[in-house]
């Protein structure tokens, strides 16, 4: 196996040209580039979510592995909503891996088992990275097309929420 993933030119998001009965908006480079990093992101916390699921040991294994499940899911479909809203926009979304590899800002999980408490971090890590990312890109987004950002309003509750219940297992009540 390659050592090094070679990234496919072109890669990214593109624009299309309009065909038969398709108009309405055209996302302006900005936009599209700017769902491209919440894709490509989102598509990497799904790769992230099932490595963990898959390799995760110790305490509270089964809550772990179960709730890795619920963080996956809402990675799988919040991408497909992206890319399709990209697509409604006349623009190409691009998640192939060695984009993925390339353009995501998730840290990269480590191969093999992983303890939970290690998981916990980790994965709290890769979600808020992607919700990082779309609060970077949000303010753009809502300029040029306050729908895509209605979607990004929705993607941002459910991961925020799976941050919270993920990392409160290893916290500890503060003094009062």
């Amino acid at each position: 196996m390659n050592e090094t993933v070679a990234v496919p030119a072109p890669a990214g998001a593109k624009r299309t040209k309009k065909e038969n009965a398709e108009s309405g908006f055209l996302a302006p480079a900005a936009l599209a580039k700017n769902l491209q990093a919440v894709l490509v992101d989102l598509t990497a916390l799904h790769l992230v979510g099932k490595q963990a699921h898959w390799n995760i040991v110790g305490p509270n294994f089964r809550d772990l592995h179960l709730n890795l499940d619920e963080v996956v899911d809402i990675a799988r479909a919040s991408a497909d909503d992206v890319a399709e809203r990209m697509r409604a926009l006349h623009a190409t979304p691009d998640a192939r891996p060695a984009v993925v590899a390339e353009q995501s800002s998730l840290p990269e999980f480590p191969q093999g088992e992983v303890h939970t408490h290690d998981a916990i971090d980790l994965v709290t890590t890769a979600i808020e990275n992607t919700v990082g990312t779309m609060r970077n890109v949000h303010d753009e987004v809502d300029e040029a097309d306050p729908t895509s950002a209605d979607i990004l309003h929705g993607i941002l509750e459910k991961l925020e929420q799976q941050a919270w219940f993920i990392s409160a297992e290893t916290r500890t009540p503060q003094q009062r």
